[in-house]
């Protein structure tokens, strides 16, 4: 009779996971802070929540936003309708730790009338001006005059809610370079969750030519 032998396989041996120390670790965490999560929050996008109701009821106090802000300096300018997000435009007279969201009505280069609070474009392609739909604004102030022509750089914007904004009207055009960006995301209400917030579909942003 022959001696069997039994083989026994040695289950394979795990590699003993690696011990960071606590200094490691902040490092590590400070680097990723530092080269990765700022840069993209100060040159890609960054999160706002909404503070007041100038464009209400487009955005509310209290909506989270994520503001794009490569896609107007890199690929095209702004357009007329684009929601934005810009620094303060007087921080003589507001708080310069905040930023302003309204909306661009006027483009470079452009005059812009108000009459009654009815709001016309004259430019290039319009010479006799149009005037502007406006059936998104749910609250006008309708005792606004003024004509206002931009320079090669400047916007002029309002806010949705006109009879409560603090915008071109009073502080006048914004000039490019205090854009930030705009809003291309809503995380919050739950019930407002979706891109390009506040943007304005091509049916409401008809014209009629005066």
């Amino acid at each position: 009779m022959q001696n069997s032998e039994e083989v026994v396989i040695a289950p394979p041996t795990m590699p003993e996971p690696k011990k960071y120390s606590f200094w490691t670790e902040l490092i590590t965490f400070v680097a990723i802070a530092v080269f990765i999560v700022l840069p993209f929050r100060w040159f890609v996008a960054e999160p706002y929540i909404v503070d007041g109701t100038s464009m209400f009821p487009t955005f509310d106090t209290g909506h989270y936003l994520i503001v794009d802000k490569v896609t107007w300096h890199l690929i095209h300018p702004p357009q007329r309708y684009d929601v934005v997000v810009m620094l303060f435009p007087d921080p003589v007279t507001t708080d310069p730790a905040k930023d302003f969201i309204k909306r661009i009505i006027g483009l470079p280069g452009e005059t812009v009338t108000i009459f009654d609070g009815q709001v016309s474009i004259t430019n290039t392609t319009h010479p006799k001006g149009f005037i502007l739909d406006s059936s998104f604004v749910k609250y006008p102030k309708n005792d606004d005059t003024m004509v206002v022509t931009l320079k090669d750089d400047e916007y002029f914007v309002m806010g949705d809610n006109r009879a409560g904004s603090y915008d071109s009207r009073y502080w006048g055009p914004l000039p490019a370079k205090d854009i930030i960006g705009h809003p291309i995301l809503r995380l919050w209400p739950l019930n407002k969750i979706g891109f390009n917030p506040g943007g304005i579909t091509s049916v409401t942003a008809t014209t009629t030519t005066q």
